[in-house]
């Protein structure tokens, strides 16, 4: 890198050079993170520094006496006016290739730790857990670049992390969603849960966990980190600061940062005299290295792209909605049997249809709900209902609106009634994918149960009425 092309203080980059091509390993060990670990945790067995051997090699894999983390580039994109490949195969497999820097606009790079088992609440051996980096690659004349530095007299190509996605226990509505932003630091460090392993971005390195700021969105949702679990203790539905020890500088794990990585000395600044263990980067095997082991293949296969990396253009509608919305925007239809004196079906969708609403204060949801009641389903009301979060196992809720009230005297004659109508209570969620109904995380992967209690009428409450449903959906 030439002298006079500083751009270290550009939010999130990673490199930037010359050069026109960079084999796949070399380009995700500038974006490989930090694995910190409880002191508590159990696969440590009391260890620390560089006696420490976490994450875990892969059975079948080549063994080595250091810790071992995994990659595999999910998906590269080519920039509309590239004049060749973005992604050139190598002779040895996944993982082997290079890329055309040049040609490249984005990449989704996925990091994978593997445990040999997990303790606590659904326990079970095997667990890989996955952590998604998306990159974008920009020549140094992009005019943002301008606010940190002027243009290199060379072309230069700028290679910036934009988000970090730690897919805590695999369920999206948990994920760890950080944007990168002027107070993110890289490598990202990522905080692995005691005994359970769910991974959390720590974005300053500090070693804590602070909503709205190690995660950005979807705030109420994010899992956190949630060392309490290991005891198989739920406690409440959402992430509370006790809920994560804190860690020690002398279990963390780093990674093999290239000796010109523009962030190798403030990070070496930042560990201090603390000797760390250096994990080995690999590329994911495929699920065949498992082989008659059903449960190591199934968590594999699970994470891994066939053929790997698939490759498009970013004028692709499809490839551009896909690189920018994974993890962060999610939609959710909910439909529930309903009994509130009558019985019927209520419907939950998305305030903007095909978008939520969130409330930029408090970090809940604003969703309609309609319902369809009585006999022969000729009542009908429309609500509002705000909810904190789409994904706690227990929520409070509040809904308003209106409905409408169809009644038919002796004589056949019926009459209309609209009013308002308010109604509040609490709703119970859960992950099928993890119960002996896990079938049914077909159609979703919550169910769950409401009760509430609902009046009919403003200033006059004309009836107060219990609401019970249950039903498929996150809200």
């Amino acid at each position: 890198m030439q002298e006079a092309c500083d751009y270290s203080e550009v939010p999130g980059v990673i490199w930037w050079g010359t050069e026109r091509r960079m084999s796949l390993e070399r380009l995700a060990a500038y974006a490989a993170p930090v694995y910190w670990f409880s002191p508590d945790e159990p696969s440590l067995r009391r260890r620390e520094g560089l006696d420490v051997r976490l994450p875990e090699i892969i059975p079948g894999e080549p063994v080595v006496d250091k810790p071992v983390v995994y990659y595999q580039f999910d998906e590269i994109l080519s920039r509309p006016e590239a004049e060749g490949p973005a992604y050139l195969p190598g002779p040895g497999g996944q993982g082997t290739g290079e890329v055309e820097l040049a040609n490249v606009a984005a990449i989704t790079l996925g990091i994978f730790a593997y445990f040999a088992d997990e303790v606590g609440l659904g326990a079970h051996p095997h667990d890989l857990e996955a952590t998604s980096f998306k990159l974008v690659v920009l020549p140094d004349t992009y005019e943002a670049f301008r606010e940190y530095a002027p243009a290199c007299s060379e072309e230069n190509q700028v290679v910036v992390i934009t988000r970090s996605t730690a897919k805590a226990h695999g369920l999206q509505w948990f994920w760890n969603v950080v944007e990168t932003d002027d107070f993110t630091s890289f490598p990202m460090h990522l905080l692995v849960e005691e005994g359970k392993h769910g991974i959390a971005t720590d974005k300053n390195g500090d070693g804590y966990f602070t909503p709205g700021y190690d995660v950005n969105v979807r705030i109420n949702d994010a899992w956190g980190v949630r060392d309490n679990m290991a005891t198989g203790l739920m406690a409440t539905g959402k992430f509370e600061s006790w809920m994560a020890k804190v860690r020690r500088p002398e279990h963390r794990v780093i990674p093999p940062l290239p000796d010109d990585s523009p962030l190798k000395s403030a990070f070496e600044r930042k560990l201090g005299d603390v000797e760390n263990a250096v994990y080995e980067l690999r590329p994911l095997p495929p699920a065949d290295i498992a082989g008659d082991d059903e449960g190591l293949h199934h968590i594999i296969a699970g994470h891994a792209v066939p053929g790997w990396p698939e490759t498009d253009e970013l004028s692709s509608t499809k490839a551009w909605g896909s690189f920018v919305t994974e993890g962060t925007a999610l939609k959710s239809l909910s439909i529930a049997f309903r009994a509130d004196g009558d019985l019927g079906f209520s419907f939950v969708f998305p305030f903007f249809i095909v978008k939520h609403l969130s409330d930029p204060m408090t970090g809940g949801y604003i969703v309609h709900r309609m319902y369809l009641k009585d006999e022969k389903l000729r009542d009908f009301g429309w609500m509002l209902l705000y909810t904190p979060s789409a994904s706690r196992w227990v929520d409070t809720y509040l809904a308003a609106g209106a409905e409408q009230d169809e009644e038919v005297d002796s004589l056949g004659v019926s009459t209309r009634e609209w009013d308002f109508v308010f109604e509040t209570g609490l709703k119970f969620r859960v992950n099928m994918a993890h119960t002996p109904l896990k079938f049914l995380t077909v159609f979703t992967d919550y169910w769950g149960f409401r009760a509430g209690i609902k009046n009919r009428g403003f200033w006059d409450i004309s009836n107060l009425t219990y609401v019970f449903e249950v039903g498929a959906g996150s809200f």
